[in-house]
């Protein structure tokens, strides 16, 4: 932002927040208004508002003039890691699927995998994000570095169970149910072997009794 002839950046209680992202109650101790500070530096182009109460510092790359906004699943994250806090929430299902590419073309839903429920929400930049409730301090997930910072992305057999057991989580069953068909062939079958034995009895025989019939329609 430019200033009396001086370009001004933004403090690194920003630029610096987990996935470049804050809300206003994360600023009490830096502004006497965090509110109305972020809507100015909205309206200087330093930041984007991708929910309410919910901005993002844009990349350091980007010049404040430039049009700019996040992949939709990178947005997602961000909103919840605002929530939630770094490395909590973990893209699943169909996010999980889209970051694996097993979803080709960009979707309007995601699904993030939080330990508390909450209710659905639509980003002004696009997209409605669905949450699921569980731990995720033991779910099968690895870290992956975005433009915005490190997210965490539930791995592909991880990926796999979950589109096998809840296809119509976030809306979309036909492209959940054609990424796991697509997602099977690329699927460590030991790893996917431990993972089933951890699920109690009827999810882990659901599991086992769709790969069954994938693999019997393919041989």
């Amino acid at each position: 932002m430019n200033v009396g002839g001086r370009v001004r950046r933004l403090p690194t209680e920003i630029t610096g927040a987990p996935m470049r992202t804050v809300r206003p109650v994360m600023l009490r101790d830096l502004y006497a208004n965090p509110e109305k500070e972020l809507v100015r530096l909205r309206r200087n182009g330093l930041v984007i508002r991708i929910a309410h109460g919910t901005y993002i510092a844009k990349p350091d790359t980007i010049a404040p003039g430039e049009p700019w906004k996040p992949p939709f699943e990178e947005a997602a994250m961000a909103y919840a890691t605002a929530a939630y806090g770094d490395r909590i929430p973990v893209l699943a299902g169909i996010g999980a699927a889209r970051h694996w590419h097993a979803i080709p073309r960009a979707i309007a839903a995601t699904v993030i995998a939080a330990p508390e429920q909450h209710r659905p929400v639509t980003l002004t930049t696009r997209g409605r994000i669905v949450f699921t409730r569980r731990d995720t301090t033991t779910i099968d997930a690895l870290p992956v570095d975005t433009a915005l910072g490190t997210m965490r992305v539930t791995r592909i057999e991880q990926t796999l169970i979950d589109l096998i057991l809840r296809p119509d989580l976030g809306g979309m069953p036909a492209e959940a149910r054609a990424a796991a068909i697509a997602l099977e062939p690329r699927a460590d079958p030991e790893h996917i072997a431990h993972l089933i034995a951890a699920l109690p009895k009827a999810p882990a025989a659901k599991v086992r009794a769709w790969l069954a019939d994938h693999q019997a329609r393919n041989a």
